[in-house]
């Protein structure tokens, strides 16, 4: 289970019955990034820990 919270609840879901990789990630950032809105808006940052998954080059590319 991947969620992706907001102080006003759940943003976005994704529920694997697998382990999450770069290749299964990145989509699910994509759109959640696609839903996402500019900076100082509400629901403008994301925060990620430091699984290496969260430093594919694809993601890397969109900071």
């Amino acid at each position: 289970i991947l969620p992706a919270l907001s102080l006003d609840g759940i943003l976005h879901l994704d529920v694997q019955d697998r382990l999450y990789t770069s290749a299964t990630f990145t989509p699910i950032i994509d759109t959640l990034l696609d839903n996402m809105n500019p900076f100082p808006q509400k629901n403008s940052a994301v925060v990620m820990d430091n699984v290496s998954i969260h430093k594919s080059a694809h993601l890397a590319a969109q900071r």
